[in-house]
Protein backbone atom coordinates (compact mmCIF):
# COMPACT_ATOMS: atom_id res chain seq x y z
CA UNK A 1 0.00 0.00 0.00
CA UNK A 2 1.58 3.33 -1.06
CA UNK A 3 1.89 5.98 1.61
CA UNK A 4 1.13 9.65 1.25
CA UNK A 5 4.10 11.92 0.94
CA UNK A 6 4.77 13.64 4.24
CA UNK A 7 4.93 17.39 4.55
CA UNK A 8 8.44 18.55 5.23
CA UNK A 9 9.17 20.38 8.48
CA UNK A 10 10.11 23.43 6.41
CA UNK A 11 6.75 23.41 4.60
CA UNK A 12 4.90 23.02 7.90
CA UNK A 13 6.85 25.91 9.42
CA UNK A 14 6.14 28.06 6.36
CA UNK A 15 2.41 27.34 6.65
CA UNK A 16 2.42 28.29 10.34
CA UNK A 17 4.30 31.53 9.64
CA UNK A 18 2.11 32.44 6.67
CA UNK A 19 -1.30 31.56 8.09
CA UNK A 20 -1.00 31.08 11.87
CA UNK A 21 -2.17 34.57 12.85
CA UNK A 22 -5.02 34.51 10.35
CA UNK A 23 -6.20 31.12 11.60
CA UNK A 24 -5.99 32.27 15.22
CA UNK A 25 -8.07 35.41 14.54
CA UNK A 26 -10.76 33.40 12.78
CA UNK A 27 -10.86 30.75 15.50
CA UNK A 28 -10.88 33.35 18.26
CA UNK A 29 -13.85 35.17 16.79
CA UNK A 30 -15.75 31.93 16.17
CA UNK A 31 -15.01 30.42 19.59
CA UNK A 32 -14.63 33.48 21.80
CA UNK A 33 -11.72 32.09 23.76
CA UNK A 34 -8.01 32.43 23.08
CA UNK A 35 -7.29 29.02 24.60
CA UNK A 36 -9.94 27.36 22.43
CA UNK A 37 -8.66 29.29 19.41
CA UNK A 38 -5.11 28.07 20.02
CA UNK A 39 -6.38 24.49 20.30
CA UNK A 40 -8.38 24.88 17.08
CA UNK A 41 -5.34 26.22 15.22
CA UNK A 42 -3.28 23.28 16.46
CA UNK A 43 -5.97 20.83 15.35
CA UNK A 44 -6.11 22.51 11.95
CA UNK A 45 -2.35 22.28 11.51
CA UNK A 46 -2.40 18.67 12.68
CA UNK A 47 -4.98 17.86 9.98
CA UNK A 48 -2.76 19.68 7.50
CA UNK A 49 0.20 17.51 8.45
CA UNK A 50 -1.80 14.28 8.50
CA UNK A 51 -3.59 14.73 5.21
CA UNK A 52 -0.61 16.26 3.38
CA UNK A 53 -2.78 17.92 0.72
CA UNK A 54 -1.27 19.17 -2.51
CA UNK A 55 -2.28 22.70 -3.41
CA UNK A 56 -2.30 24.43 -6.76
CA UNK A 57 -1.53 27.85 -5.29
CA UNK A 58 -0.80 29.57 -1.99
CA UNK A 59 -4.36 30.96 -2.05
CA UNK A 60 -5.72 27.41 -2.36
CA UNK A 61 -3.66 26.40 0.68
CA UNK A 62 -4.92 29.41 2.67
CA UNK A 63 -8.54 28.74 1.75
CA UNK A 64 -8.17 25.05 2.69
CA UNK A 65 -6.70 25.93 6.09
CA UNK A 66 -9.41 28.51 6.78
CA UNK A 67 -12.15 26.09 5.83
CA UNK A 68 -10.73 23.30 8.00
CA UNK A 69 -10.35 25.75 10.90
CA UNK A 70 -13.92 27.04 10.48
CA UNK A 71 -15.28 23.49 10.35
CA UNK A 72 -13.34 22.53 13.48
CA UNK A 73 -14.64 25.63 15.29
CA UNK A 74 -18.17 24.72 14.25
CA UNK A 75 -17.67 21.25 15.75
CA UNK A 76 -16.34 22.75 19.00
CA UNK A 77 -19.27 25.17 19.11
CA UNK A 78 -21.76 22.32 18.68
CA UNK A 79 -20.02 20.38 21.45
CA UNK A 80 -20.31 23.43 23.69
CA UNK A 81 -24.01 23.71 23.03
CA UNK A 82 -24.52 20.09 24.05
CA UNK A 83 -22.22 20.37 27.09
CA UNK A 84 -22.29 23.97 28.41
CA UNK A 85 -19.37 25.23 30.51
CA UNK A 86 -18.18 28.55 31.88
CA UNK A 87 -14.77 29.65 30.66
CA UNK A 88 -12.44 32.03 32.46
CA UNK A 89 -12.90 34.60 29.72
CA UNK A 90 -16.66 34.52 30.25
CA UNK A 91 -16.02 35.58 33.83
CA UNK A 92 -14.83 38.87 32.32
CA UNK A 93 -11.26 38.77 33.56
CA UNK A 94 -10.24 40.92 30.61
CA UNK A 95 -9.92 44.68 30.98
CA UNK A 96 -13.49 46.00 30.84
CA UNK A 97 -14.50 49.39 29.57
CA UNK A 98 -12.57 49.75 26.33
CA UNK A 99 -14.58 50.50 23.24
CA UNK A 100 -12.85 47.82 21.16
CA UNK A 101 -13.59 45.27 23.88
CA UNK A 102 -17.26 46.28 23.81
CA UNK A 103 -17.36 45.91 20.04
CA UNK A 104 -15.72 42.49 20.34
CA UNK A 105 -18.21 41.53 23.06
CA UNK A 106 -21.08 42.60 20.79
CA UNK A 107 -19.58 40.59 17.92
CA UNK A 108 -19.27 37.53 20.17
CA UNK A 109 -23.01 37.62 20.95
CA UNK A 110 -23.88 37.13 17.28
CA UNK A 111 -24.62 33.64 15.97
CA UNK A 112 -21.57 31.87 14.51
CA UNK A 113 -22.80 32.06 10.91
CA UNK A 114 -22.79 35.87 11.05
CA UNK A 115 -19.51 36.18 13.00
CA UNK A 116 -17.70 34.01 10.45
CA UNK A 117 -18.69 36.03 7.39
CA UNK A 118 -18.11 39.37 9.14
CA UNK A 119 -14.59 38.39 10.18
CA UNK A 120 -13.63 36.80 6.87
CA UNK A 121 -14.93 39.76 4.87
CA UNK A 122 -14.05 42.78 7.05
CA UNK A 123 -11.08 41.60 9.09
CA UNK A 124 -9.39 39.19 6.69
CA UNK A 125 -10.37 41.13 3.57
CA UNK A 126 -11.88 38.30 1.53
CA UNK A 127 -14.28 39.12 -1.29
CA UNK A 128 -17.83 37.80 -1.03
CA UNK A 129 -17.11 35.05 -3.57
CA UNK A 130 -14.08 33.87 -1.60
CA UNK A 131 -16.02 33.83 1.67
CA UNK A 132 -18.70 31.78 -0.07
CA UNK A 133 -16.14 29.15 -1.07
CA UNK A 134 -14.59 29.05 2.40
CA UNK A 135 -17.88 28.53 4.24
CA UNK A 136 -19.52 26.43 1.53
CA UNK A 137 -22.42 28.77 0.76
CA UNK A 138 -23.49 30.82 -2.26
CA UNK A 139 -22.34 34.42 -2.71
CA UNK A 140 -25.96 35.49 -2.31
CA UNK A 141 -26.16 33.76 1.07
CA UNK A 142 -22.92 35.44 2.14
CA UNK A 143 -24.27 38.87 1.14
CA UNK A 144 -27.43 38.24 3.15
CA UNK A 145 -25.41 37.11 6.17
CA UNK A 146 -23.20 40.19 5.91
CA UNK A 147 -26.24 42.44 5.74
CA UNK A 148 -28.01 40.79 8.65
CA UNK A 149 -24.78 40.45 10.64
CA UNK A 150 -24.07 44.18 10.29
CA UNK A 151 -27.60 44.99 11.38
CA UNK A 152 -27.43 42.64 14.38
CA UNK A 153 -24.01 43.97 15.35
CA UNK A 154 -25.21 47.56 15.17
CA UNK A 155 -28.23 46.70 17.33
CA UNK A 156 -26.17 44.77 19.87
CA UNK A 157 -23.32 47.29 20.00
CA UNK A 158 -25.80 50.15 20.31
CA UNK A 159 -27.54 48.36 23.16
CA UNK A 160 -24.26 47.75 25.04
CA UNK A 161 -23.11 51.32 24.44
CA UNK A 162 -26.41 52.70 25.75
CA UNK A 163 -26.19 50.48 28.85
CA UNK A 164 -22.64 51.70 29.52
CA UNK A 165 -23.51 55.34 28.92
CA UNK A 166 -21.37 55.78 25.80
Amino acid sequence: MPTKPAISPQAAQAAVEAHGDRLFRLCFVLLGSSADAEDAVQETLLKYLQSAPIFETAEHEKAWLLRVAANHCRDVYRRRMRHPQTSLEELDLAAPGTESRELLDALMTLPEKFRAVLVLHYVEGYRVEEVAKIIGRTPSAVKMRLQKGRRLLAQQYGKEAAEDGI
